[in-house]
């Protein structure tokens, strides 16, 4: 035990020596297995490239924000720092311009296509490559099990292992016990929670509650968000619609009545139109849905979303999706996560596309999705478009009360 104590003593004065010294030491060089095994979940996650290209999880994940925005790609560029976000899978096609990921903070994410699914623009293919941003680590590993945008990621384990391997390309496994400590380091350390009121209740605490708002503003953004029944012309509650539950990310029951019973309550996952605005302009791909019962289905876009998990058997917490003579699989095609509105205000750029620069683009985007119906603009919802008048001064209210939900202000 004594021996154990004692070495654990030297690794940690080794590193501490290390950073003190401004070095940048990589710990998979630096030490053994049996050292690392030893490391806590925080030096793995912001220091360990497991032999790979450079990056570690806070490479893409920053401390601030969960995630990378357009300034911190710009800072990194700036700096000009060889081990950092700009290798492999964030450059241009030509492995070295960097136009794309400084206009869209994204990156390319290849992925295996799943079995009902083809290329008709590209028969053979076995994979696919898409362009996303960098999901927010902020208030997710220990209030969120739906992982990515798509929802492949069944762990925390399984989603740190599948980023060691395809962003940080290394070349030496992760333990078992090292991508759990990395797990229970997101699950427990403040950075990824945007409130202590949070953070109690990914401990057992009570759920988070909407503040009641201080501004005119604020007050008038808040009755967007609560749960009420969708009554139009009213617009009371219309966020709730796909924001509700205690991280307010779910489809509520208000919207499962109005539409029939489809989405269900509980769905995390909808199609709000962003791939048709394909602000990034992303390329536009010809996949064939072929889900074995229903006539296949050619659809053109950029990401298919939730079509692209690789068995479509989602997390327990989310209702089970209906079998395909009731919901054909080419519905689900382009639906995303629906995100948590905790902490929004600080994980810009918005959307699995980040085709929404700021808070205000991304809310102004609904105003095409409930003004319009799918026959007067592709972007009008088939069911809740048309309906309603979502104004820029509903808009200026709802991006008020948002920002509300940030970091430090639960208790306004």
């Amino acid at each position: 035990m004594t021996r154990t104590v004692l070495r654990l003593i030297g690794v940690g004065a080794v590193i501490a020596a290390a950073s003190g010294a401004g070095s940048n030491v990589i710990l998979s060089k630096a030490f053994g297995q049996a050292e690392l095994a030893a490391l806590n979940g925080k030096k793995l996650f912001e220091k360990e490239t497991f032999g790979g290209n450079g990056r570690t999880c806070q490479t893409c994940h920053s401390k601030h924000t969960g995630t990378i925005g357009l300034a911190d790609v710009q800072q990194i560029i700036d700096k000009g720092d060889p081990e950092s976000l700009l290798v492999g899978d964030a450059l241009d096609d030509d492995g070295v311009g960097t136009t794309r990921v400084q206009a869209n903070a994204t990156i390319a994410i290849t992925l295996k296509l799943p079995p009902l699914v083809t290329m008709a623009d590209d028969p053979g293919a076995t994979h696919v490559t898409v362009f996303r941003g960098i999901p927010t680590t902020r208030n997710t590993p220990a209030l969120d099990p739906i992982l990515m945008y798509d929802g492949r990621e069944p762990s925390l384990q399984q989603q740190a292992l599948d980023a060691i391997h395809d962003h940080a390309v290394n070349t030496f496994e992760p333990t078992p016990g090292q991508l759990d400590a990395i797990a229970a380091f997101q699950r427990t350390d403040p950075i990824f929670f945007s409130s202590d009121e949070l953070r109690r209740f990914a401990a057992g605490g009570p759920p988070p509650e909407l503040p009641p708002g201080v501004t005119p503003a604020e007050k008038r953004g808040r009755t967007f968000l609560v749960d009420a029944p969708f009554d139009p012309p009213s617009k009371r509650g219309i966020c709730a619609l796909c924001h509700s539950g205690p991280m307010l990310n779910r489809i509520n029951q208000a919207h499962s009545t109005f539409t029939g019973g489809v989405p269900r309550p509980g769905v995390r996952f909808f199609n709000i139109g962003v791939n048709i605005v394909n602000t990034p302009n992303n390329p536009i791909r010809r996949w064939i849905v072929n889900d074995g019962v229903n006539p296949a289905v050619t659809i053109e876009s950029p990401d298919l979303g939730i079509l692209l998990h690789p068995t479509l058997i989602l997390d327990p917490s989310h209702p089970p999706l209906p079998p395909p003579f009731i919901l054909p699989r080419a519905v689900l095609a382009q639906n995303f996560k629906i995100p948590t509105l905790w902490g929004v205000k600080d994980t810009a750029p918005y959307f699995h596309d980040n085709g929404a620069r700021t808070l205000r683009d991304a809310v102004a985007h609904y105003k095409r999705f409930f003004n319009f119906t799918e026959e007067q603009d592709p972007v009008g919802s088939a069911s809740l478009g048309g309906r309603i008048t979502l104004t820029d001064d509903d808009v200026d209210d709802i991006v008020a009360y948002l920002q509300l939900l940030g970091p430090n202000r639960m208790d306004r």
